[in-house]
């Protein structure tokens, strides 16, 4: 039941706007791709009363809209930074996962293994270990005939960025990094 004040609130209040020009629609027509397909799976979750999806997706969906509103201003994301921000998700979920583990909580451990587990199947295959190296190779290779002699530990920031610029996402920096480290020793 609504009191006096509140009533008058709604009794002043302006209806909402949806017509094209507005925030709203405009807010909506700005998501990426991967945003929408959260959306979707969200309310495919919600149909099915899948409370764990239904969660770990409302999560996915907030931390892609503090993204888009992070900033100076609010603007789309890419299709890379949606990715990004839900590799920076998954991630967040394993590295949690580990310490509830190693604090004795495997209840929470779990949780968090199988919201990260989730999240995955939105994201790009990982590239194997041979993949990544064949990559690296490649581009080590690419740096040499270019520059007519091989790279030293000076050149490994910049060959780190060119092959992480390949791999986006399917591979984990720190991973590309020691492999990139690996072959100029």
């Amino acid at each position: 039941m609504m009191d006096d004040q509140t009533s008058e609130f709604f009794a002043k209040a302006a209806p909402l706007d949806l017509s094209k020009e507005s925030a709203t629609e405009q807010a909506i027509e700005r998501h990426g791709p991967m945003t929408m397909q959260l959306k979707a799976d969200l309310t495919q979750a919600m149909k099915a009363g899948d409370v764990h999806a239904k969660a770990t997706l409302r999560m996915a969906i907030a931390a892609m809209q503090n993204a888009e509103v992070a900033g100076e201003a609010v603007r789309a994301l890419t299709k890379d930074e949606e990715m990004a921000v839900l590799t920076r998700e998954v991630k967040t979920r394993r590295e949690s996962a580990t310490t509830y583990a190693a604090a004795g909580r495997p209840e929470l451990a779990e949780k968090e293994t199988a919201e990260a587990d989730f999240l995955a199947r939105y994201l790009p295959q990982p590239l194997t270990q041979d993949e990544l190296a064949d990559i690296v190779n490649g581009k080590v290779d690419e740096f040499t005939a270019d520059n007519g002699a091989p790279p030293t530990m000076k050149n490994m920031g910049a060959l780190v960025r060119s092959v992480n610029e390949v791999v986006a996402g399917r591979a984990e920096g720190s991973a590309v990094a020691a492999l990139v480290k690996a072959r100029l020793a």
